[in-house]
């Protein structure tokens, strides 16, 4: 399957909201609570997917036929919390479908590039520690530096955090 890479606009809010509810509801059943899960709207993702589009670059990967089936985003580190960690991938979603196609390097790459380009030099990422991507960030040169307890739905869930060094991304 050929993946075409390139930068969302506000008309891509709505398929990036179905790929990021549909890549929650695939890749946390059994992790996440599955109320919380159900309960995922696309329309209130896609609000905030054509606001956060004005606010940082969002890459997207497309299909063949021109679906979108993956996304990234990433801007300046929120927490405060890792010293040195200057930004941030927000988020990062594909459907299971195309997983394993080099899709999640591409749109890592673009991110980072991006930060790079914007004048950030090291960046995080929080993870669920039962998330199978925790492999993926690991094989293209993610650090622990960090673990954090967040809440989901009625339940706590441990999130590693990630740091990377952008000029070695790039």
């Amino acid at each position: 399957m050929e993946l075409t890479l390139k930068k969302a606009d506000r008309e891509d809010a709505a398929a990036i909201a179905k790929v990021q509810v549909d890549s929650w509801r695939t890749t946390y059943r059994g992790i996440v609570d599955e109320a919380y899960l159900d309960n995922l709207k696309y329309a209130d993702r896609e609000r905030v997917w054509s606001q956060a589009v004005e606010q940082n670059p969002i890459f997207i990967l497309t299909d063949e036929t021109d679906e979108v089936v993956g996304f990234a985003i990433g801007g300046t580190e929120r927490s405060g919390d890792f010293e040195g960690y200057d930004s941030e991938l927000y988020a990062i979603y594909l459907y299971e479908s195309v997983q394993g196609q080099g899709g999640g390097r591409r749109l890592v790459e673009a991110v980072a590039g991006n930060l790079a380009e914007r004048g950030f030099d090291k960046m995080v990422i929080a993870v669920l520690a039962e998330n199978p991507a925790c492999r993926f960030y690991e094989r293209i040169g993610g650090q622990k530096i960090g673990q954090e307890e967040i809440e989901i739905g009625q339940f706590k869930h441990t999130e590693l955090i990630y740091g990377f060094d952008l000029k070695k991304m790039v």
